[in-house]
């Protein structure tokens, strides 16, 4: 199917691009699963629950120093530079771009919804799509523009928090980063029950995420993000059109810079023994080291992406991410199955260690179950079914002999 009638077909996509979007979605479930597996607020505060000695510290610091907002933030620079992806793409088409854009942003927003109400409150696509409605407006902007207002909207939120550190008592965040034992065990109760009875808690904290939690945090990080996003599209650097020398240089100065910032955090953290003065600061360390760092992943699989085109990694990292949207679902459908009430009830029982260990199980499914997929079907479920929506008529799903 030409790209004239529809989405970008298969034998026109950017591998490194895919493979990308593949190590973004594998990573992100490295820190969600803290959140399927315990109470939310252990992303607040880890010592609220669970053990956090020995492996299990070291589970927890792996995945704060190097997971933790930088998969999702990779993930986030791919969406904005998805945007110009899609309005190129309509443009060429001769059909109206931001219509197209318009209906494809609505969609995902409405599957976000669904998302979150019915699954899981930690849902990102209607942050996604509420964001896209507003990032589109400053694509024709220059990649250095793009960066000093995406810069701009990260900043927002970091300077309200340190603010409101420097200002506020600090026990007026008490029950947020210590919340009560009651509270803690509450939510355990409840995410081992029926699916039902998580409604008690999924509806109130998905509502508070998509309104006051967006207004007041969401908003900027993702914005900010995809901006970014839309520059390095512009630069090249997502579309692996910059040599091997320069990704090299990337990985090194995002890394270095990077890692300095979030360990720097960690040491500041736990020299306090975790104080509740410090909730407010300790959180910026990992906020603003996280994106140059995202940076340098950028830089390791572009460079890895042309060292290796055709290897097996390349392909199936990349059928994983030609497949996101719908691997992004089944990993909620997956963990809430392992975790919930629902299904094996494991919410709360369940070490860091051993919750790193159902990610690498989850893993295993996900990647071999993408590269058979697309052995048979030009995009994912919800990849067809998003496109059926936003074009407004049916999409070939079957691989055909034209299809690369």
């Amino acid at each position: 199917m030409s790209s004239e009638n529809g989405p970008t077909p298969p034998s026109e996509r950017i591998v490194a691009l895919d493979a990308l979007r593949g190590v973004a979605l594998l990573g992100i479930l490295v820190v969600n699963v803290r959140v399927f597996s315990m109470p939310g607020s252990v992303l607040t505060n880890p010592t609220i629950y669970g053990d956090l000695t020995g492996a299990n510290y070291w589970a927890w610091f792996v995945g704060h120093v190097f997971a933790e907002q930088k998969f999702i933030t990779v993930f986030t620079f791919l969406f904005g530079g998805s945007v110009l992806l899609f309005i190129r793409s309509a443009e060429k088409s001769g059909r109206s771009a931001l219509r197209l854009y318009g209906r494809r942003s609505g969609w995902l927003v409405v599957f976000g919804l669904g998302h979150a109400y019915l699954l899981w409150y930690g849902d990102i696509l209607v942050a996604y799509g509420l964001c896209a409605f507003g990032v589109v407006f400053l694509r024709d902007y220059t990649p250095r523009r793009l960066v000093l207002f995406g810069v701009g909207l990260l900043a927002f939120p970091s300077v309200v928090e340190i603010l409101a550190g420097l200002t506020l008592d600090p026990s007026a965040i008490a029950s947020t980063w210590q919340p009560p034992e009651t509270a803690l065990r509450t939510e355990v109760e409840t995410y081992r029950s029926g699916w039902g009875d998580q409604m008690g808690h999924r509806i109130p904290t998905a509502f508070q995420r998509q309104t006051t939690g967006f207004l007041g945090y969401t908003v900027w990080r993702v914005g900010g993000s995809m901006l970014l996003g839309m520059a390095l599209f512009k630069w090249g650097v997502l579309t692996n059109d910059r040599p091997p020398r320069f990704y090299r240089r990337l990985i090194g100065f995002g890394a270095a810079s990077g890692l300095a910032v979030i360990l720097a955090g960690v040491w500041y953290v736990q020299a306090s023994d975790w104080g509740i003065g410090t909730a407010l600061f300790w959180r910026q360390f990992n906020y603003w080291g996280s994106v140059p760092l995202a940076v340098a992943y950028v830089g390791m699989v572009m460079w890895y992406c042309q060292r290796r085109p055709d290897g097996v990694l390349t392909r199936s990292l990349a059928a994983v991410g030609r497949t996101a949207f719908s691997n992004y679902i089944l990993q909620t459908v997956l963990a809430t199955s392992i975790f919930y009430g629902h299904g094996l009830g494991l919410f709360g029982q369940t070490t860091r260690v051993e919750a790193l260990g159902i990610v690498v199980a989850i893993w295993a499914v996900q990647i071999p179950l993408s590269v058979l997929w697309l052995r048979y079907f030009r995009f994912g479920p919800m990849e067809w079914l998003w496109r059926v929506l936003t074009y407004e008529t049916r999409q070939p799903l079957r691989v055909s002999r034209s299809d690369g």
